[in-house]
C-alpha cells in the first residue's frame, strides 16, 4: 500500500504539471477523484487489510485526496477561473439589454391596427412575382410607359421581384368573390439609387375594398380618418387629382408639413404640403382581369410607403437612417 501511495502521488504531480487549461484539470480531477477514480479504488482495496492498517492508510489516502483537491483549486485560480463558492449569490445580477420594435415595425403595426379596426383583413403574397400579377393584371401592358416608374428587378422575362404590393390584391380577387376588404403590407424592390429619399428595398402597405356600391366618398372618408389616426386631428389634408393605370379616377393624398406646420420650408419645397400616398377607384379593366364584373361591383384602393409615413411622422430627413443600425437613432423609439 505504501508503494502504491507513492506511485499515485508521483502520477498526480505529473498530471497536474502537464495540465495547461481548465479542461485538462477537469480530466485530472475525474481520473483521480471521480467515482471510479484511482483514490476510490484504493479505498476499496483497504478491505483486505487489518483494522489498524485500514485506519493508518485511510488517513494517508484522505490526506492525499485533500491535497489533490487543494492543488486543483489553486491551478484553476491560476487560469483566471474561480470556483462557485467565491461568488456572492445575493448580489443583484446584470440586467441584460432588452430590445424593442424598430421604428418601421412600430409604424407597420399602427397601420395594420388602423385598417383592421375598420374590418380589413391582412393578406400577403410572394415577393418573387410573375409579370402578369405585377403589371398585366393591373392594366399595365408591356408597352405601357407607366412601367418606367417602377424600375423593376427582373429574374427572367416573366419573373421579377415585386415592385409594389398590388399583386397581392390581384391574387386575392382571383380566389375570393366580393366583398373583398384587405390590407396588403410587405417588402418591395425597385432599381433605385440608395440615397436620402430612395432605397432599392422598401416597404409598402396597400388597402383594397371591392363590393357593390363602393363610392369615392367612402375612400375620402377613410383617408380623413387615417390622417387623424396617424398624425393627429389638427393635421390638414388635401386630395389632388393624379393618374395611376390601375385606378380611375386617381388621386394623391397630401398632408400639411409636419416640420413647418404648413408655413413652408425646404423639406416641403415651401409649399406647406407633403405627399403621402396614391389612391383611387379600382379601374374596370383590373376587375375584368380577375373575372369580377365592373357593372356589378366597384371598389377603391390606396397605397403608401411605410418608410414615407415614418419619415413624416417622426420628422426624419434621410431614409437610410432606418437601415444603418445606429443604436443612438433606434433607441429614440
Amino acid at each position: 500500500m505504501e508503494e502504491k501511495l507513492e506511485q499515485l502521488k508521483r502520477a498526480i504531480q505529473e498530471s497536474l504539471e502537464t495540465a495547461h487549461n481548465q479542461d485538462e484539470l477537469e480530466t485530472v480531477r475525474i481520473q483521480y477523484l471521480g467515482r471510479k477514480g484511482e483514490i476510490n479504488r484504493l479505498f476499496k482495496e483497504m478491505a483486505q487489510y487489518s483494522e489498524q492498517e485500514r485506519k493508518m492508510y485511510g488517513q494517508k489516502i484522505n490526506a492525499l485526496k485533500t491535497e489533490l483537491m487543494t492543488s486543483i483549486t489553486d491551478r484553476v485560480k491560476q487560469f483566471g477561473v474561480t470556483s462557485g463558492d467565491e461568488y456572492d449569490l445575493l448580489l443583484p445580477g446584470k440586467i441584460p439589454f432588452v430590445g424593442h420594435a424598430h421604428p418601421l415595425t412600430q409604424v407597420f403595426n399602427e397601420l395594420v391596427t388602423f385598417f383592421t379596426s375598420f374590418g380589413f383583413s391582412v393578406a400577403t403574397g410572394p415577393e418573387i412575382e410573375y409579370d402578369w400579377y405585377n403589371f398585366e393584371a393591373l392594366n399595365i401592358p408591356r408597352d405601357h410607359p407607366a412601367r418606367d416608374m417602377f424600375s423593376s428587378f427582373y429574374i427572367q422575362d416573366d419573373l421579377l421581384l415585386r415592385s409594389h404590393t398590388s399583386p397581392v390584391q390581384v391574387r386575392v380577387m382571383e380566389k375570393q368573390k366580393p366583398p373583398v376588404k384587405i390590407v396588403c403590407p410587405g417588402r418591395c424592390y425597385r432599381y433605385d439609387a440608395f440615397d436620402a429619399s430612395h432605397s432599392p428595398v422598401f416597404h409598402q402597405l396597400e388597402a383594397l375594398y371591392v363590393d357593390k356600391n363602393v363610392s369615392f366618398g367612402e375612400l375620402k372618408w377613410i383617408l380623413c380618418e387615417f390622417v387623424k389616426f396617424m398624425f393627429g386631428p389638427k393635421t390638414k389634408y388635401e386630395l389632388r387629382p393624379s393618374f395611376f393605370p390601375f385606378t380611375e379616377p386617381s388621386g394623391e393624398l397630401a398632408i400639411s408639413c409636419t416640420i413647418c406646420n404648413g408655413d413652408g420650408c425646404s423639406v416641403c419645397g415651401n409649399t406647406g404640403w407633403l405627399e403621402l400616398m396614391g389612391c383611387g377607384m379600382v379601374h374596370p379593366e383590373v376587375l375584368k382581369s380577375v373575372k369580377i364584373s365592373p357593372k356589378q361591383y366597384t371598389g377603391y384602393a390606396l397605397g403608401m410607403g411605410i418608410e414615407r409615413v415614418a419619415i413624416i411622422k417622426y420628422v426624419i430627413d434621410d431614409i437610410r437612417t432606418f437601415y444603418n443600425n445606429d443604436m443612438r437613432f433606434l433607441e429614440q423609439f
